[in-house]
């Protein structure tokens, strides 16, 4: 488990500002219930680059509240986990012991272009979209630069993101959509910023949070630019490749 001087130390000595999923810790479950796609998708992953239960430990960053890191616990896979808000690395640890994995994950809290992790592993993830988050050119880069050094001679990186169609920016424009029982959000999109801010309400908590995207081209770049040679880029996570479209799942190796 991380200290406070470890948190410190990832945020460039100071301790880490609160972050906007700190205020819908409590409902993100409910909230993400229904977004099951991906977790066979990196559980097989995590086997792969391990050799199988009892191997590890990988990296996820981003981990949120264990959605996909418990599961791969509950596979054998020692997994450890950085995330940027403490209160979900609560509900992640709740989670974990509830599972009986506790002892299989690590959870620390911690910004993913810093990750307080001295290990070196065969794999690191960042699910669910996460690396959207990283606002700009220079977060994007310091956050796949840290990617690359936690990762073993000829290691992964996978991560998963989106850059979205004109029907689904017009079906979400500024309106307030209900996602499950009792939770809503909101998608502000700005096409020219290529920015989309997320509002999220709950009965338990409320939040906004900004994600940018890039294209598949300039995806592409950027991971050659950083180290990575891209091995395999899908459309889904039924392995199906990328033909055009939202979604990219990219699988990229460390280039030594």
């Amino acid at each position: 488990m991380t200290d406070t001087n470890t948190t410190a130390a990832a945020h460039g000595g100071d301790p880490l500002p609160p972050s906007p999923y700190d205020r819908i810790a409590r409902i993100y479950d409910p909230w993400s219930v229904s977004v099951v796609e991906d977790v066979g998708f990196y559980v097989e992953e995590a086997l792969r680059a391990t050799g199988g239960a009892g191997g590890g430990p990988i990296v996820e960053l981003g981990v949120g509240t264990g959605r996909i890191a418990i599961p791969t616990a509950r596979a054998g896979i020692r997994v450890i986990g950085v995330d940027f808000s403490a209160g979900m690395l609560e509900v992640a640890r709740e989670a974990a012991a509830a599972a009986g994995v506790e002892a299989l994950c690590d959870f620390r809290h911690g910004d993913m272009r810093s990750p307080p992790v001295t290990e070196r592993v065969p794999l690191v993830t960042i699910p669910f979209r996460a690396l959207l988050h990283m606002e700009t050119e220079a977060n994007r880069r310091q956050a796949l630069a840290a990617a690359r050094e936690l990762l073993l001679p000829g290691g992964r990186l996978i991560f998963d993101v989106f850059a979205p169609g004109d029907a689904d920016i017009a079906e979400t424009q500024g309106r307030w959509l209900q996602r499950e029982p009792g939770i809503f959000e909101r998608a502000d999109w700005d096409t020219a910023a290529r920015t989309l801010t997320l509002g999220v309400r709950g009965p338990e908590g409320e939040t906004a949070m900004t994600l940018a995207w890039l294209s598949v081209v300039e995806w592409a770049v950027l991971l050659d630019d950083c180290g990575f040679d891209v091995e395999e880029r899908y459309g889904w996570f039924d392995r199906k490749p990328w033909r055009g479209g939202e979604d990219s799942i990219w699988v990229a190796a460390r280039r030594d």
